[in-house]
Parts: structure tokens; sequence; C-alpha cells
């Protein structure tokens, strides 16, 4: 059975992730130990955890604070999205199994409803499993986990990308026609659409940290 600790390091770590704790926002821990039902010291134990994965900091003589999305963390996620998902996409498209492709194009048909934020966790996981689905069907296991992870910790990113404006039609329209390249046998265009869709995305991700960091305040402002 879970300890206290671990269930509110759980429930934390899901509204960081989902934005519902800011990036930047100040964290009380009397405030988290009311909003979880849970004692001070759950929160100060998960807080410590949620600190060395690296979604808190914390703030001498003021507690801790959301780990901030910085334009940095976005260029050198994106700079390793382009090496592992170009060419997972090369690959699906060369040697993938036809059931395989099969299934990936009909995974790739998906969307959400922009500001209906219920509709955000499902399109993420969705998103991510299409990801991962097209390194699989390259036939690499590792490149899937890989990919996999890097998406997992970008979470933050793409819940601040989905806010930013209404792209679930663009967004719907550029996995099916990376699913269509690689059903089509033609690797030199997947591999090209999945940099090309992937420099987009970081063009769009860059716009909506820059947006999310002019509407912090700072830490001295808080004290």
């Amino acid at each position: 059975m879970p300890s206290l600790a671990e269930k509110a390091y759980e429930a934390i770590r899901a509204d960081i992730l989902a934005c519902e704790l800011a990036p930047g926002e100040r964290t009380v821990q009397s405030e988290l130990a009311e909003k979880y039902q849970v004692g001070t010291t759950p929160i100060r134990e998960a807080l410590h955890r949620l600190a060395q994965d690296g979604l808190v900091e914390p703030v001498p003589r003021f507690g801790y604070i959301v780990r901030p999305v910085t334009v940095r963390d976005v260029r050198e996620c994106y700079e390793v999205r382009r090496v592992l998902e170009a060419e997972a996409a090369r690959l699906a498209a060369s040697r993938g199994q036809p059931e395989l492709i099969d299934r990936l194009v009909a995974q790739a048909n998906f969307t959400y409803v922009h500001h209906k934020k219920s509709s955000y966790p499902e399109y993420l996981s969705r998103n991510l499993d299409f990801h991962r689905s097209v390194a699989l069907t390259a036939g690499n296991r590792r490149l899937a986990g890989l990919i996999s992870d890097l998406l997992a910790e970008m979470t933050r990113v793409f819940r601040l990308k989905m806010d930013l404006k209404d792209m679930a039609q663009e967004m719907r329209e550029e996995h099916m026609a990376l699913a269509g390249a690689i059903s089509s046998r033609d690797a030199s265009r997947a591999e090209e659409l999945a940099r090309d869709q992937i420099a987009h995305s970081e063009e769009r991700a860059i716009e909506a940290v820059l947006k999310a960091e002019h509407g912090l305040g700072s830490v001295e402002g808080w004290q």
C-alpha cells in the first residue's frame, strides 16, 4: 500500500506535469498539505523527491518553486527529438512490418478539444503512444523507449503549447501525413516530414514558454 508521502508525490507530480501547478509557481507546504489532505511531513518528503526529479527547486529561506520550463530546455529536448524521431520514421518506412504500419495509420487519427482541459491527458497519452509506435514499427525497442521517456519528460512543454492556440486539427493532420508517408514506404519523405514537424513544434513550444515566462513573477516579489 502506498505511503502518504508516495501518494503526495504522485499527486503533486501529476499536477506539475499538467501545469495545474504552473512553472515558476511558489509551493507552500501548508497549502499543499491542505490541498492534498495529508500532513506537512509527507509533503516535505514528496517535495524533496520532486527536487531530485528536477520538477521543483529549493529556494533558501523560501521553500520551493515549481521548476520553470526554459527555452534552453525546449531547444535541448527538440534537438534530441530530431535525431531520434527522424531516424525512427525513416526506418519504419524502410522495414516496418505491414501489420504494424496498418496499426500506426489507425493510431494517427486522434485529436483534442482546445481549452477543454479534460481532453488533454488522453491526447497526450495517445500522442506518446503514436510516436513510440513509429519506433516500434521500425523494429527498435530501445529507440522506442528513448522516445517514450523523452516525450514523457516534455509533458509540461506540450501542455503549455496546447493552451497557446488551437492546433488540434493541424497536429492531427501532421500525424496522419507522417503515417501516410511510412505506409507508402517513402523513407526520405517520412524522415523529412518528421524533421519538419518537429521544427514546427519547437517554434510553437518556444512561443508558449516565452509567454509563460512573461507571466511569472520573481521569487523576491513573493517575500
